[in-house]
């Protein structure tokens, strides 16, 4: 066994190159997630639509322990790599495989019996609250599998077999668009089919996984029997609480943005939100996939002392981010008119909307890659609390007051402006972070 994965320099190129499937993997699950949208409202009604949105940020929250087991142990993982403890490491994450799947079923049986209430005390009315429940039962009943998912997403990586979960996203994905098409336009099924459909998914890209580490690989990791060590899940909960907060955090804030988007333009203003979002997922996920695909390389050299690479990674990092975030900004606005077409279902009134919003939101690009890179830096360092406090800060402080003040003053164009004065206010504090800390990783 060996580290050949991370023990050398990156130049550019290789960064590209080694972050690459993390990227797509990332993008391709979040376009999936788009085809869900458009198939419900495009075939279903925007109605459906605005339903499947009320509740989609429930469901988000509902997997982050899955990303706080994943990213806060994968810097432990892969420092033990890094030291040449290769038992420690399978110790670790074998431990840390069997947590996400007890608490993915124990949150699943707890959603599947309070739906109907979650979704009531979302807004859903009597339109849309039939919707909300099917959809978020079904979705519900395949959490433990989406949990699953979402802690191999850095564990993948740490493996030294990113080219896998790219691989077993793409199966998902395919297979979901496909049951999408089925179950909606064949079948009938509305937003039931539309949850099958994605649970289905799930299920697959949740099995291959744990069955795949279970066996001899050729991976730096594989199951092993687990032993209890509280140490090591208490320091993962406290490393990857940023991850934890950052994703409860934007669920919070989709549920904020829901119900300001109901006070000042109703139904219609849930579904815009949603095309916006999920527009947001493909751009801010290339980021995250960036980010999360580097964080192991950065944990491994840590842990190995090679501080000098540490500084190279960060640096290069950050250039190739905010050339992103330029880019991203620039077809957020070009393709804004396209994006609408895909998610109004023919209503002009809903086309403007979306239109209108795609632009002033996606000026956030610019900026908001400082706060997901500088928060998943200090996870992989192993500093979980200032990656929370950057997340907390960022999303619950800065974006929540944002979202209901702003509006407050300027009416509903506040709402997609509150998103860039966050992201603005998030750049400073993330850099003020940064600073404090440059001693560890960029003196050295």
């Amino acid at each position: 066994m060996n580290n050949h994965a991370f023990d050398r320099h990156f130049s550019y190129r290789k960064l590209l190159r080694f972050t690459l499937p993390t990227v797509a993997m990332m993008v391709f699950l979040s376009c999936y997630t788009i085809v869900d949208g458009f198939f419900i409202a495009s075939f279903v009604g925007k109605e459906a639509f605005a339903a499947v949105n009320l509740v989609f940020p429930v469901l988000m929250a509902a997997v982050t322990p899955g990303f706080l087991l994943g990213t806060g142990g994968s810097a432990f993982v892969g420092a033990a790599l890094g030291r040449k403890e290769p038992e420690t490491a399978n110790r670790i994450f074998s431990l840390l495989a069997a947590i996400a799947v007890g608490v993915g079923l124990l949150i699943s049986v707890i959603l599947w019996l309070l739906m109907p209430e979650i979704s009531r005390a979302l807004g859903a009315d009597a339109t849309l609250l039939p919707d909300c429940i099917s959809y978020g039962r079904i979705i519900a009943a395949a959490l433990p599998c989406f949990m699953i998912q979402s802690f191999f997403q850095s564990f993948y990586i740490t493996a030294g077999k990113p080219n896998l979960g790219f691989a077993s996203t793409i199966a998902a994905g395919v297979t979901n668009i496909g049951l999408d098409a089925l179950f909606i336009i064949v079948f009938g099924w509305g937003v039931t089919g539309a949850a099958a459909a994605t649970a289905i998914s799930e299920l697959l890209c949740g099995l291959f996984p744990l069955l795949y580490f279970s066996r001899p690989n050729t991976s730096l990791l594989r199951f092993i029997r687990p032993v209890w060590m509280p140490r090591v899940v208490l320091d993962t909960v406290i490393n990857g609480s940023s991850e934890l907060m950052s994703s409860i955090a934007m669920s919070v804030v989709g549920i904020c943005y829901n119900l300001q988007l109901l006070r000042y333009a109703g139904n219609d203003g849930v579904a815009a939100y949603g095309a916006v979002i999920y527009t947001a997922f493909v751009f801010v996920s290339a980021m995250i996939g960036f980010s999360e695909g580097v964080a192991p390389a950065i944990s491994f050299h840590f842990g190995a002392k090679n501080y000098r690479e540490v500084k190279s990674l960060f640096k290069k990092s950050v250039v190739i981010l905010a050339l992103t975030g330029i880019l991203m900004t620039i077809l957020s606005a070009v393709f804004a008119d396209f994006v609408a077409r895909l998610f109004d279902a023919g209503d002009a009134g809903l086309h403007g909307l979306i239109v209108n919003a795609m632009t002033i939101y996606g000026l956030s690009y610019l900026l908001c890659w400082i706060t997901i890179f500088g928060s998943a830096f200090f996870t992989a360092l192993g500093n979980g609390p200032v990656s929370a406090a950057i997340s907390f800060i960022h999303t619950l402080v800065l974006e929540t007051g944002c979202v209901f003040l702003i509006p407050f003053l300027i009416g509903i164009n506040g709402i997609w402006f509150s998103i860039r004065v966050a992201e603005l206010l998030s750049a400073f504090v993330t850099g003020f972070f940064l600073l404090r800390g440059r001693k560890i990783f960029l003196s050295n």
